[in-house]
């Protein structure tokens, strides 16, 4: 790339404030009262292909009913003669977190598990990284911006014992996809953030047993509009990001009773952008999931609860976007003598040695404990002070450095067209390559974040970078 246009590239004017209309107060209605389509309104003739699918079975059947173990056994062949199991495989399953990349990876599948508050162990760590080794060049892993986990090359046949071995270590993929609650994210520094004014975990923990049915699956939410996410804020920090969530939890006291004021709305799409506004509401601790049972949304394409009220541009965010400059480094807790350690995962990629790795470190400096961050990057929390020096040395965090650089520390990028299809470009190498390159010709004094997207979904939050790349 030339320098000049490399140039260009950091001195790129805001975006244009998105067109708003105003929402009519029937946006509460139940997104399953009327026939949609993707770009909102009825389908010609009646219901679109994906709600047909739908109505014809129960997609997160296929675990409570047991189906998965038959569907596994089942050869890929088999399953694309019948349309039921192919609609099984290549729709359903993404109810049960799995999604199978027939355009670039036929007969794999990219699994995304449940892990409220981005909080993990050890443990689960250990087994994901052995699930994931078991596919040798296939196989990797993600950490998305929803503080989650997305491992890459599983196989329908050895989908049961993966779902079994996730149980035993706590872990579950349930309803992480398609018209279901997205990973509920909190502070990842719930618990050891000195300015922290609520630990989020009991309640991202909560919301996530409501989502899931306590990993039995829960029918009740299973037919949302696509990306429902929902958050709980535990700091003034907005680590995160409640102003991009449908639902977001703002703690607040109120007559000498502490509970959350609500945003809603916030969400983005192909064809608009908003953030989340004030609902003026404020609930009790205690009904945070009662709150969230409540919560639905129209249609595919509109945001829950969208207000008929307009708010100022996602663009105008970011101030406090800017005031995050994420969690890399070395930092002390709120316990005496513990500090945590914030290691920058460029574009959020492991491997499975990466992850056997984290977790003897884990074990070894720490509690035996991870917390995942939305900007993709990873933290070892409770780490002793005298420990600090030996930890740091660790070979590992020469790839995966406490100390990246202004503009690697903020980059993110999603899955891209290695493996998504959906997405139009490819993203984490090449976010990576023009990093490195504007690096070599431009010196900044501050951090700048850089989000790529492949497609106009805009998984990588494109809207909220102060330079966004998205694929058309």
């Amino acid at each position: 790339m030339a320098s000049s246009s490399l140039q260009r590239l950091l001195l790129l004017p805001d975006p244009p404030s998105p067109p708003r209309a105003a929402a009519s107060p029937a946006a509460a209605t139940s997104s399953s009262s009327s026939p949609r389509r993707a770009g909102g309104g009825e389908a010609p003739g009646g219901i679109n292909p994906q709600e047909k699918v739908k109505l014809e079975k129960e997609p997160i059947g296929l675990f409570m009913e047991g189906g998965i173990r038959e569907l596994a056994a089942t050869p890929m062949a088999e399953i694309d003669a019948s349309k039921l199991s192919k609609d099984d495989v290549d729709l359903r399953l993404k109810w049960l977190g799995l999604f199978h990349r027939r355009k670039h990876q036929y007969g794999r599948f990219m699994m995304r598990l449940k892990l409220p508050n981005g909080v993990t162990t050890s443990e689960q760590t250990r087994y994901l990284a052995s699930v994931v080794e078991g596919y040798d060049n296939d196989g990797c892993a993600d950490v998305t911006t929803r503080q989650n986990w997305q491992i890459r090359g599983v196989q329908l046949p050895d989908v049961p014992a993966i779902m079994d071995g996730l149980a035993a270590v706590g872990l579950t993929s349930l309803q992480s996809g398609m018209d279901n609650v997205r990973n509920p994210v909190g502070n990842p520094l719930a618990g050891i953030d000195p300015h922290e004014i609520v630990d989020t975990r009991p309640y991202t923990n909560l919301l996530s047993a409501f989502i899931t049915g306590n990993f039995k699956g829960n029918p009740a939410v299973t037919n949302l509009p696509r990306k429902w996410n929902v958050c709980v804020v535990g700091s003034h920090d907005l680590y995160e990001h409640p102003h991009i969530n449908d639902l977001a939890y703002m703690p607040a006291m109120k007559n000498g009773k502490f509970g959350f004021n609500l945003l809603v709305g916030g969400f983005f799409s192909p064809k608009r952008c908003a953030e989340a506004v004030p609902l003026d509401a404020w609930v009790p601790g205690e009904d945070v999931v009662p709150c969230a049972k409540r919560s639905s949304r129209p249609t595919e394409t509109s945001a829950t609860g969208e207000s008929a009220e307009d708010s100022n541009d996602v663009a105008d965010r970011r101030t406090w976007n800017r005031s995050i400059q994420g969690l890399p480094r070395l930092h002390p807790q709120k316990q005496p003598g513990l500090s945590f350690v914030g290691l920058h995962i460029p574009v959020g990629r492991l491997q499975a040695s990466d992850m056997f790795e984290l977790a003897r470190l884990a074990d070894q400096y720490s509690s035996g404990e991870l917390r995942l961050t939305v900007e993709q990057n990873i933290i070892i929390p409770n780490v002793k002070d005298t420990q600090v020096e030996a930890l740091l040395k660790e070979p590992l965090l020469e790839k995966f450095s406490p100390y990246p650089s202004l503009l690697m520390k903020s980059l993110v990028a999603c899955t891209g067209n290695q493996f998504c299809g959906q997405a139009i470009i490819e993203t984490k190498a090449r976010a990576l390559k023009v990093t490195e390159e504007v690096e070599k010709l431009v010196s900044v004094p501050r951090t700048v974040r850089m989000h790529w997207t492949g497609c106009p979904n805009s998984c990588g939050q494109v809207q909220v970078a102060d330079i966004g790349f998205m694929g058309a």
